[in-house]
């Protein structure tokens, strides 16, 4: 599958230039057009076909054009679009109920548009929280870990672990402590004290490499936070809804109680809404004209999550979350005995990361774009890792297929072309029969 700017068609290449010309950089985009997607598939403005591997960075959860929710979408459209959090609406507070009802924790939520912003939010409250217990601002400081991501906002930013995010927006803001390793007690022992208000950590890390907390790590940080009264906040913005297997993804630990859990991506099935749910400690903080948003409970993009959310809960999707997670790792552990491109596969459910070999060090994108030109859409996490994030309810022939173009776009890496040879007919057929042993 070749797609070098000869063969590209004149629209694309038109539009691809006005983006060049227009956009702020700080975005790559690939020299592509999507134009419109089903289930698991994607076709670009040229007609040419990709397996989608990243669901929109784990948002499009039930893929793209799923019937349930275009339907609630149309329906939604002909009524209200926008009203402003002055006014109630039905799908806001119907969703509000369900996702307070279905955490087995928490007694309010916070809508909002994005992962950043929920994170923002479970930022503010944590001080405003302590503020409210006497602390002084000295005393209300956040502690996060190592190869964490939680949004681009100043404070959101800073609370990410990670320097190559940090550098040229200085000053950032203060009152953050970063435990130098995830998973590691001793870590924590050595940051969290008297002065910690909140902890924030990801049940599985997204951009830090895709790794999982380890068994009786969050219990650890929950009776850390127990030890000197903070809050543990759990960004559940890229792991959550499921995608790692269960509906919240600090299920996978029994008895561990959050204070609030920020949710974003999945939720939404591909409409932007973030939400923070908050338990019972912490649910009168925020008090009126205490934090706001402008977007946040949409009702366009509730009736969607609604609808939506619906369907991630149900116990079908569950099961295809486990057992296309399982054909996912062990399709990679086929290309892996044959390849030795990786040294380790590590995830949950249908949020896995394949760490590159040390030769490939520093490749992940440049081997995502080789996917790309092979027909399969992959993301990274990192310079080292590829991220394997499809949509929840993806088909074993959509994986099957996806996993061959992958396969393919590795092959011709190794071999150090430009491009991979064309991977249709008896080939693909080839690749699939030897993925499926």
């Amino acid at each position: 599958m070749t797609d070098s700017k000869h063969n590209m068609g004149a629209l694309t290449q038109e539009l691809i230039a006005k983006g060049q010309r227009y956009y702020v950089p700080n975005y790559k985009p690939r020299e592509m057009i999507l134009d419109h997607g089903l289930g698991a598939k994607i076709w670009d403005l040229d007609g040419k076909d990709y397996i989608d591997l990243g669901a929109g960075i784990a948002v499009n959860s039930l893929g793209h054009q799923h019937p349930v929710l275009v339907e609630a979408l149309e329906k939604q459209l002909k009524k209200l679009w926008h009203t402003s959090n002055i006014f109630y609406t039905e799908p806001t507070i119907e969703l509000a109920e369900l996702l307070v009802e279905s955490s087995n924790f928490a007694k309010r939520v916070f809508f909002c548009n994005s992962g950043a912003e929920a994170n923002e939010a479970a930022i503010k409250l944590a001080r405003k929280h302590a503020a409210n217990r006497g602390r002084a601002p000295h005393q209300r400081e956040i502690v996060t870990f190592h190869g964490s991501f939680h949004g681009r906002t100043l404070a959101t930013v800073t609370a990410t672990a990670q320097p190559k995010y940090h550098e040229g927006f200085e000053p950032l803001p203060g009152g953050f402590m970063y435990a130098t390793a995830y998973n590691d007690e001793e870590a924590v022992n050595a940051v969290v004290n008297e002065n910690t208000c909140a902890i924030l950590v990801e049940p599985v890390q997204g951009e830090g490499g895709i790794i999982p907390s380890k068994p009786g790590f969050l219990k650890f940080l929950r009776h850390k936070c127990d030890e000197v009264g903070a809050l543990l906040m759990l960004d559940q913005v890229q792991c959550g809804m499921m995608r790692t297997g269960k509906l919240f993804s600090h299920w996978h630990e029994d008895g561990v109680m959050p204070d609030t859990v920020s949710l974003a991506k999945a939720l939404g099935c591909g409409l932007p809404i973030g939400a923070l749910l908050v338990g019972e400690k912490v649910q009168d903080v925020l008090q009126f004209g205490s934090h706001g948003t402008t977007f946040g409970g949409n009702p366009l993009a509730t009736a969607v999550a609604l609808a939506g959310f619906r369907i991630l809960k149900s116990p079908e999707i569950e099961a295809n979350v486990e057992a296309m997670g399982q054909l996912l790792r062990a399709e990679l552990d086929v290309i892996n005995q044959s390849m030795q491109c990786f040294t380790e596969i590590s995830g949950r459910g249908l949020m896995i990361g394949a760490v590159l070999k040390p030769e490939w060090h520093g490749k992940a994108n440049d081997i995502s774009e080789m996917c790309r030109k092979a027909g399969v859409l992959v993301l990274v996490a990192g310079p080292n890792v590829m991220r394997f994030l499809p949509p929840l309810n993806i088909t074993e022939d959509e994986l099957h297929h996806g996993l061959a173009r992958f396969r393919n776009a590795l092959e011709a890496f190794s071999q150090g072309l430009s491009e991979p040879p064309k991977a249709e007919g008896n080939f693909i057929k080839r690749l699939m029969k030897s993925l499926k042993g």
